[in-house]
């Protein structure tokens, strides 16, 4: 096979970025570890910055979102039985987030490169690269995972493949920063209906709690737990009585409980490898940067490396010049520190580590009482939140 830009990893980035190279007329393959059915049927998260849903709507698929999607103009953050709402759309000049999760902008995405005639070939194994150092790298990978070699010859390879993908471990020289957080966050999906109207994060001396929603009929709650706990050791009941413990207030807020549907336990980590490129190899994404969830930051982030890795092929196709595209790692990165220090800020301040002192107990509340009395801090909090704009 034969095609300009191979991709490896249909997930958020490696999807909009074929979309988006398609939309300027340069052709791409993608390749995917898993089947359709696993990528569209993985239940993850969305909050969408202003930007990412003014791209999607103006690059035509955007449009179940804009009908299905919740929007939000604040958030909440509870603490000492008390909440305060951060007004970020009035503290952002109109600005909000969207509320549309991940998989569905998946499906969305899919939908419009098969639409087009893109082509993605899904459940392959064995993945490797090649001369990646030339003007001629391939991509070498099995069909169904069991089949015979398949070869993609290109003039770039975007490595959009996740945490666990192979791409970043052919960048030589790299530099790795990671930090593992002594809790994760159980997450369970409810029938229920909305018991806030916006997304509530709560400090609580049990651990944190995130109320959050998906439809009006289906919500998303997390509380902090142990990140090599077991699921066996959390029946509905206890994780009732916990959201119930970590969310109440003195007003008497009220916490609609409804049938549990789905439990999963995720790990937290910050994560950056420097430098994002090497040859003609470009990781983007999960591949090159992880957040903590706390922030909203990881589709988000994946999204800002593809549209400019796009603009960099762009420049070249359209003028042979490779400004852009030498300048790619550099200008993501500006935006991933600043992403990685706000979801390290969220995940520390309402985040009770199980190892922290009485002392760090009582700065971790002081910051919080900060945040929410000074329009300044929550001002900071709040550009934030909704996204830098795209050119930080």
């Amino acid at each position: 096979m034969r095609t300009q830009v191979g991709i490896i990893g249909a997930g958020p980035a490696g999807l909009l970025l074929s979309h988006l190279l398609h939309l300027e007329g340069i052709e791409s393959i993608v390749i995917e570890r898993k089947t359709r059915e696993e990528i569209e049927g993985t239940i993850k998260a969305g909050v969408l910055e202003q930007w990412v849903v003014d791209l999607l709507r103006e690059t035509g698929v955007g449009e179940r979102m804009m009908r299905e999607g919740t929007f939000h103009g604040g958030i909440e953050l509870r603490f000492n039985r008390k909440g305060h709402r951060i007004p970020i759309e009035e503290l952002t000049d109109g600005k909000r987030v969207t509320i549309y999760a991940q998989h569905e902008v998946l499906k969305d995405l899919i939908a419009a490169r098969l639409q087009a005639g893109g082509q993605i070939i899904f459940n392959v194994g064995d993945v490797t690269l090649h001369n990646i150092d030339t003007s001629a790298p391939k991509i070498r990978f099995r069909q169904d995972k069991i089949g015979e070699f398949q070869e993609i010859s290109c003039d770039f390879i975007a490595g959009c493949d996740g945490y666990h993908g192979p791409s970043r471990s052919y960048i030589p020289n790299r530099k790795e920063y990671l930090k593992m957080y002594p809790f994760g966050w159980l997450g369970i999906l409810t029938e229920a209906p909305v018991s806030a109207p916006e997304l509530v994060y709560t400090n609580h001396e049990r651990g944190f709690a995130l109320l959050s929603t998906r439809t009006p009929w289906i919500q998303r709650y997390y509380i902090q737990v142990d990140p090599n706990d077991n699921l066996s050791n959390w029946s509905d009941d206890r994780i009732w009585t916990e959201l119930h413990a970590r969310v109440e207030t003195t007003d008497g807020f009220q916490l609609t409980d409804g049938p549990i549907f789905q439990k999963n336990i995720v790990a937290m980590r910050s994560f950056v490898c420097e430098t994002m490129q090497y040859g003609r190899l470009f990781i983007a994404g999960d591949a090159a940067h992880t957040v903590p969830p706390t922030g909203a930051k990881g589709l988000n982030l994946a999204a800002a490396d593809v549209l400019k890795l796009s603009q960099g092929l762009v420049q070249y196709y359209e003028t042979g010049k490779t400004d852009r595209l030498n300048g790619y790692s550099e200008a993501c990165l500006r935006r991933v520190w600043r992403a990685e220090h706000f979801s390290w800020f969220m995940t520390t301040m309402l985040h009770p580590d199980p190892t922290q002192s009485q002392l760090e107990k009582k700065l971790q509340l002081a910051q919080l009482e900060y945040t929410v009395s000074s329009r300044a801090a929550a001002t900071s909090l709040a550009e934030n939140y909704v996204g830098m704009p795209i050119d930080w």
